[in-house]
């Protein structure tokens, strides 16, 4: 039996597309024959067949219907718009440490970027019946972590609310939408934070990452999750193998989140 994902010739978008899991995304939509805009804050000077990326910063209000404009320019249309962006800047300290300037960057880093490219990229998908949205969540949103998640994990909470109402709405019309919500993965990012974390303690990387994984009481799986893992997971979601899911979330933690 053939396991094609029946991708080849369909067009994507992919948020923060040119580092961590944006980038593995980009890597597996297109081993599957994707066409690709791929929006970045800044992104390579070349250009490749297949995939062309945009600079943009989607956390205004004005960089979410540029890229989409440039999307149907370079596309032609839309199938799938995969929204990878996200994180946190805030400090620790609880909640007497966020600030209205704070909760206003975390909304808008992790859930109005999805909010306004969906309304801009959604009417074509719906003109011709079909596409599939992913929104990346967070297990944040179910686990957060009071000294410092509270509005991440709000934000995130709140794109999964979003997520699901969208759904509903728009499934009947031939769009499915999902959310993907990962634990901790294992990006360059995360690397450093477990490298200072296991300086500050006097140890190696492996006692660095220990350490995170004890902040999230634990990964049953005993390692985060690679971003190829979670990419892999997005892309079949995404593709026709996946038809008939639609308002899901898939939680990618290894173990992490309590399960009945």
């Amino acid at each position: 039996m053939s396991f094609d994902l029946g991708l080849n010739g369909k067009r994507a978008v992919v948020t923060v597309g040119t580092k961590g899991v944006g980038a593995a995304v980009v890597r597996s939509l297109r081993d599957a024959g994707v066409l690709i805009v791929a929006a970045a804050r800044s992104v390579p000077d070349t250009q490749e067949d297949g995939l062309h990326y945009v600079a943009a910063d989607l956390m205004t209000a004005e960089g979410c219907p540029a890229l989409a404009t440039t999307v149907i320019e370079r596309l032609g249309g839309i199938d799938i718009i995969v929204n990878v962006l996200g994180g946190s800047s805030a400090p620790g300290g609880g909640f007497a440490a966020l600030t209205d300037t704070i909760w206003t960057q975390e909304i808008d880093q992790n859930l109005m970027p999805a909010v306004r490219l969906d309304r801009a990229l959604l009417p074509a998908m719906l003109e011709q019946g079909s596409g599939v949205i992913i929104h990346v969540t967070s297990i944040q949103h179910v686990l957060p972590l009071p000294e410092s998640t509270t509005a991440y994990a709000a934000a995130k909470a709140a794109l999964s609310t979003y997520s699901k109402s969208l759904s509903k709405e728009v499934t009947p019309k031939g769009v499915r939408v999902l959310r993907i919500s990962p634990g901790w993965v294992e990006t360059d990012a995360a690397v450093a934070l477990a490298e200072r974390l296991a300086a500050d303690a006097g140890t190696d990387y492996e006692g660095g990452k220990k350490i995170i994984m004890d902040a999230l009481g634990g990964i049953p799986l005993g390692r985060p999750a690679k971003p190829q893992e979670v990419a892999d997971l997005i892309t079949f979601v995404a593709s026709p193998r996946g038809g008939a899911i639609s308002g899901a979330e898939y939680i990618i933690d290894g173990g992490t989140v309590p399960t009945a």
